[in-house]
């Protein structure tokens, strides 16, 4: 088969299940524009900017496994750099495509634009290796097998890889003959084997186990091995913040979010009570953990992690949680245990006032979720609020707590609506986070797509008040947008959109927004300090840390 360089790339993505290219277009990368537009089989997205474009890319990789971004030289490509930072910490597959000047002007060093004017044209190239697992330039000579290690690191490790393609190497041919099907990295047979044994073991000789279930498992599309480990074992699980829906959390053996002792105390005394916890690829992150509240004995854990696990403060590196958890799922059978009762949030509650309160909204918005969903939420006042919300069965609950950046969750829904089309997206975002990266509203309309947007307005950052000690300080203001205003402004043609004040106001939305079929925007006004429990524990804890840091 001949191809040019960029359609070998692109047709090993589209192998991928990748069909939609995130992106700002830009000269150095024209004959990368040019090839996605001319594939019957692509779509080029065209975000707003590129920042917004690689938080999309993270959205769409948390659906379909793996995404796809390309970006100019220099000024593309670092605009894109902090959402391809959050892909790499929150473990995402997403394959950047920088077009980089012709291989002749970079070795006559010569003073171009989109440069440092120092004809230095490794800098960024060595910059973008920090945030992805593997990095190449592409030439015909080493195009095929670059891709084949490229794609191999991005599934072994989950994480962003860096594919830089001048602008004179992307068009030129080359005969593509075999190409060596994707394989995994193995685990090394003895640590295997002596880690199942470990793990029987320990688990067999507990009198009260139970697991922890964590976001690697569905990086790793391990879901429906999760589901049969749980299923033979019958044991009880949590999962944490970071890790929400991870596994159907109608499931009877689903006991609720564990966050350390900052929440659920009776979830928390039974975790911590428990005399062997096994955690399949949950981090230990603040977030997680209560802000290290979590008291998790380390000689009662086994942490199964991507590469590793942990037994008894001992690591046993080179064991592949693909592999494991395939073979524990054979091995294991029913293991006795105690349980407790999953509860919700409970019933609505509303004061006399009309006020909408977290007391309202949030066990309102439990409701409001159906089966199937996807929800997207920034890391902040709204998600805080819905994370204790139950789910129904097969919702995606998604939301970037471990790198936690400020308006991601706005493009994040598109790349989810793009990768799953005839699903419900939901995407719950606060007013300061929006603006942010707002304009990619823009996008949904676009391609048609028909989201349910809500957007909490309760005048500022609110996270930011409760974790400072200056709460009213002009930092934390944002100016006020007409928000209902925005889809309009933006080319956003009959979507329903309203403002509403009172939980009657909401309800009687929520309700429409069963019935009709079409976009909506929905901006929802609180007080400034109306908080969920979550979210106050956490300000109480982060304020009682700062003065520790400051000294």
């Amino acid at each position: 088969m001949i191809q040019t360089v960029i359609e070998h790339v692109l047709s090993r993505l589209q192998s991928l299940g990748i069909n939609d290219i995130f992106g700002v277009a830009g000269d150095y990368a024209f004959p990368i524009n040019d090839a996605v537009c001319a594939s019957p089989n692509l779509r080029w997205i065209g975000n707003c900017n590129e920042l917004n474009a690689a938080y999309a890319a993270d959205g769409y990789a948390r659906l379909k496994g793996a995404a796809a971004l390309a970006t100019t030289f220099a000024v593309g490509e670092l605009s894109a750099l902090n959402g391809i930072a959050g892909a790499y910490a929150e473990r995402l597959p997403i394959f950047h495509l920088v077009g980089m000047p012709a291989s002749h002007i970079q070795e006559n060093q010569a003073i171009m634009h989109h440069t440092l004017g120092d004809g230095d044209f490794e800098v960024f190239y060595k910059v973008a290796q920090s945030f992805s697992c593997a990095h190449a330039i592409l030439t015909p000579e080493n195009c095929v097998s670059e891709m084949t290690r490229l794609i191999t690191q991005a599934f072994a490790q989950r994480r962003p890889v860096y594919i830089g393609i001048p602008a004179d190497q992307a068009i030129k041919r080359i005969v593509v003959q075999n190409i060596k099907p994707l394989t995994l990295p193995s685990s090394r047979p003895d640590n295997l084997k002596k880690v199942i044994s470990l793990i029987v073991n320990k688990l067999s000789h507990s009198e009260s186990p139970c697991a922890l279930l964590g976001s690697l498992i569905s990086r790793f599309d391990l879901v429906k091995e999760a589901e049969a480990f749980i299923k033979v074992t019958q044991l009880p699980y949590a999962t944490m913040f970071m890790d929400k829906g991870v596994l159907n959390e109608t499931h009877s053996q689903y006991i609720g979010m564990y966050s350390g002792h900052l929440m659920n105390p009776t979830i928390a005394e039974f975790i911590d009570s428990c005399d062997c916890i096994i955690n399949i690829g949950a981090v230990m992150s603040d977030v997680n953990t209560g802000f290290f509240t979590a008291d998790l004995h380390a000689n009662n854990m086994i942490h199964i992690m991507d590469n590793y696990v942990v037994i008894d403060s001992t690591v046993y590196s080179d064991v592949y949680i693909y592999e494991l958890l395939s073979e524990l799922k054979d091995i294991l059978t029913f293991i006795p245990s105690n349980s407790i009762k999953v509860h919700g949030l409970g019933e609505p509650t509303s004061n006399d006032n009309g006020k909408i309160t977290s007391h309202y909204l949030y066990p309102r918005f439990e409701k409001f979720i159906k089966q199937n969903d996807i929800v997207i939420a920034d890391t902040g006042t709204f998600s805080m609020g819905l994370g204790f919300a139950l789910l129904p069965k097969e919702v995606s609950f998604q939301t970037q707590s471990l790198w936690a950046s400020i308006g991601w969750a706005t493009p994040a829904a598109l790349g989810a609506a793009l990768a799953a089309p005839h699903r419900r997206v939901i995407l719950a975002t606060g007013e300061g986070s929006h603006q942010l990266t707002a304009q990619e509203i823009s996008l949904f309309a676009r391609w048609g797509l028909k989201p349910l947007i809500f957007v909490l307005n309760n005048d500022g950052y609110l996270i930011e008040r409760l974790f400072c000690h200056e709460p009213e300080t002009y930092y934390n203001d944002v100016h006020p947008w007409n928000y209902a205003q925005l889809p309009a402004a933006l080319g956003c043609k009959n979507w329903y959109c309203q403002k509403v004040t009172t939980c009657d106001e909401l309800n009687r939305v929520l309700n429409t927004l069963e019935r009709i079929d079409t976009a909506a925007y929905i901006e929802i006004i609180t007080d400034r300090y109306e908080a969920s429990d979550l979210l106050r524990a956490m300000g109480k804890m982060i304020k009682a840390e700062i003065p520790k840091h400051l000294k």
